[in-house]
Parts: structure tokens; C-alpha cells; sequence
């Protein structure tokens, strides 16, 4: 009974409303009302303030919530290892994603998954790698795809290295090299990826020790492209973000070929049907490594 009162404390929260969550568990209000009063006179203390705003979780409530996260995270890791012990894999599973891995990679990654392990269910939820990290190390994610990771409490498994490239219009004095040294990302005004996801482009400006004359800081890569393509600057980015053609743009490899490097990063102890996600985005990163290797040799 215990956890089903987890439950609905946990939906109430992500869900920020009782009768959106009653919704969602298909209860009725006042049934979700009641397991959360129920909670708080078993525990002893408010777990939730209800005012006209909303509600918020109080002090307690917020000092309880990871734990009862894991509560629910293991009893779900149990009936998917119950399910594999049947020879299946039953489960649902929630992955963080960014822009690049959705194009690229996701969609073979959902068919695979579809297709050996139909049972497990999945949900799928944006964010930029810090988000990721942060999600699944409170609970809320399963696994999720990042570019590095600063968290001891994540396993992170490497699947593949993305290129960082220069990206220059026709009117830049780099239109026509074969490569672009560090230096000359000094001599253009510099549209710089803003923070929120790229956190390896200004690793490899420091490393470098390259100080861009940055005009304009932006998150969103189209915006960056666009910006180039009006001649207010170069940029650089990772190859898997760019369309399959950019033209009249260039995409040109720096002077020291420099990568991020793509990982997928679960909690220490990762469910089973987090497992099967994990060797399945492996698998198909290798596969596709191997179609490429045997296109650039015909």
C-alpha cells in the first residue's frame, strides 16, 4: 500500500497539481487528496503546501522525495528482473535526449528496441547534457545521452566521437583552406554556442588557449547557422548538429582534429531494461560505423 502512496506523492509533484495527476494515475481527486494525507499523518509532517498558486513541496518533503524515488526505481528494477527470469524484458524507461542523438541516432536506436524488446516502453525527455546528468542521477531518468560527465554517481559508457568542425560563409578569408588552425578563430567575429550544451566547445578553446572576438552567444545551432549565413561571423560546431547540406556554407576540420565524445550514462546500478537500451545503442553505433567505414572504401 505503501508504494502506491509513493506513487501518486511522486506523479503529484512531477505533475504540479492534484487533478492533473489524478488524471494521469486515473484516480479521482479526492483519492489522491487522501493517500497524500494518509502519508503525512504516517510520517508526521506536511509533505506538500497547498496554496492558490499551486503547490510545493515542503522542507520534509524535499528531504523525502529522492528516497522515495528509489523506492519506486527498485521496485520497478524487480519486476524487470522477475520478466527477464520469464525470458522477457518488461518495463518501461525513461532516456534523456538531445537534438543531434535524436536525429541520428534515436531512430534506429527505437527500432531495434521495438523489434527485440518489445515489452519495455519508452518515454523520451529533452534536455541539454547537464539537465541529463542531474535527471538521472535524481531518479527522474533511466539513462540518457550526454558528452561528458562530471557526477560519481553515473556510469557512462563511450559510443562514439563527433568532429568539431569551423563553420564559415563564402565572405570569410577561411572559405577556401582545407583546414582552419585555432589562431584564425581569432581573426572573425566569433559566434559562440551558448552554454547550455556546449560546454566541449569551450574546452577546446581553453585547451587551445583561443580567445574568439565573440559578437553573439546563442543555444540554438539554426540560429548560429543563420548568423553565418548572413556574414556576422564564423562558428564552430559538432558535425552530427549540421544538416546534410549547409551550403553555400562550409564545414571545415580544424588544424587538430578535436571531438566530443558521445556517451550514454545510467545510475550505478542500472535497471535491466536500461541494460538492453545501453547494448542496443551500442550496437547500432557500431553498425553504423561499419556501413560508413565500407562507403569511404567503394
Amino acid at each position: 500500500m505503501s508504494l502506491i502512496k509513493y506513487q501518486i506523492l511522486v506523479k503529484v509533484v512531477a505533475c504540479g497539481s492534484f487533478t492533473k495527476a489524478a488524471v494521469q494515475l486515473g484516480l479521482t481527486q479526492p483519492a489522491v487528496s487522501h493517500a497524500i494525507n494518509s502519508l503525512e499523518t504516517e510520517f508526521g509532517f506536511p509533505l506538500i503546501n497547498r496554496n492558490r498558486s499551486g503547490i510545493q513541496l515542503t522542507r520534509e518533503g524535499e528531504i523525502l522525495l529522492p528516497s522515495l524515488r528509489r523506492i519506486l526505481q527498485e521496485d520497478r528494477n524487480i519486476h524487470q528482473q522477475a520478466s527477464e527470469i520469464h525470458g522477457t524484458t518488461r518495463g518501461t524507461l525513461h532516456v534523456g535526449i538531445f537534438t543531434s542523438v535524436t536525429r541520428h541516432l534515436l531512430p534506429r536506436i527505437i527500432q531495434v528496441m521495438d523489434k527485440d524488446y518489445s515489452g519495455i516502453q519508452l518515454y523520451l525527455h529533452e534536455g541539454n547534457y547537464i539537465q541529463i546528468m542531474e535527471q538521472i542521477s535524481a531518479g527522474k531518468l533511466d539513462c540518457g545521452f550526454i558528452t561528458f560527465s562530471s557526477s560519481k554517481d553515473l556510469r557512462c559508457r563511450p559510443l562514439m566521437q563527433d568532429r568539431i568542425l569551423c563553420i564559415v560563409s563564402p565572405r570569410s578569408a577561411l572559405y577556401h583552406q582545407e583546414a582552419v588552425s585555432f589562431r584564425q578563430l581569432e581573426e572573425e567575429p566569433f559566434i559562440m554556442p551558448a552554454f547550455g550544451g556546449y560546454h566541449e566547445i569551450r574546452r577546446i578553446l581553453s585547451e587551445h588557449d583561443v580567445h574568439p572576438d565573440i559578437r553573439f552567444e546563442l543555444m540554438e545551432e539554426n540560429a548560429i547557422l543563420s548568423m553565418v549565413a548572413h556574414h556576422l561571423g564564423i562558428s564552430i560546431l559538432p558535425e552530427l548538429v549540421l544538416p546534410e547540406d549547409i551550403a553555400p556554407l562550409r564545414a571545415i576540420p580544424l588544424e587538430s582534429e578535436s571531438y566530443r565524445t558521445i556517451q550514454i550514462a545510467t545510475r550505478l546500478h542500472p535497471s535491466p531494461a536500461a541494460e538492453r537500451f545501453v547494448e542496443v545503442a551500442e550496437r547500432v553505433v557500431k553498425k553504423q560505423e561499419v556501413s560508413s567505414e565500407n562507403r569511404s572504401h567503394q
